[in-house]
C-alpha cells in the first residue's frame, strides 16, 4: 500500500467541502482559494482545483463574476449560491457525522 496515494485520496475527497467551507465568508479568486488550502496543508494543485470549481458551479453551488485587473487578464472571483448555502449546511453535518464515526472505530481498540 502506498501511503502517500492514500494521503492523497483522503484529501482529495474532502476537497470540495473544503472549497465551500472557504466560500462560506464571501467571494474569492482562484488564487486565494488555493492559499488558503496551502496553509491548512491541504496540498492542492490547480489542475484540480480549476475542474472542481467547474463542476460546482455547473451543479448549481457556485456562481462567479469577472473583475477587470490592473495587472493582467480579468479576473473570476467565484462565491456561494444558495443551493451552495443549503449544500455547506448538508455537509457540516455529514461531516460531524463521519468524524465521530471514524473516531469511534479508529479509537475503539486503544
Amino acid at each position: 500500500m502506498n501511503i502517500e496515494n492514500t494521503k492523497a485520496q483522503m484529501r482529495k475527497g474532502v476537497l470540495e467541502y473544503c472549497i465551500l467551507s472557504i466560500l462560506k465568508d464571501g467571494e474569492a479568486y482562484t488564487s486565494d482559494l488555493l492559499e488558503t488550502l496551502k496553509d491548512a496543508k491541504m496540498l492542492v494543485v490547480e489542475g484540480t482545483v480549476y475542474p472542481l470549481l467547474t463542476r460546482l458551479k455547473n451543479a448549481g453551488l457556485l456562481s462567479y463574476r469577472w473583475e477587470e485587473s490592473t495587472s493582467g487578464p480579468p479576473r473570476k472571483y467565484y462565491e456561494l449560491t444558495e443551493k451552495g448555502k443549503k449544500s455547506l449546511k448538508e455537509l457540516d453535518g455529514t461531516w460531524d457525522e463521519l468524524i465521530a464515526a471514524v473516531s469511534k472505530v479508529t479509537r475503539q481498540n486503544k
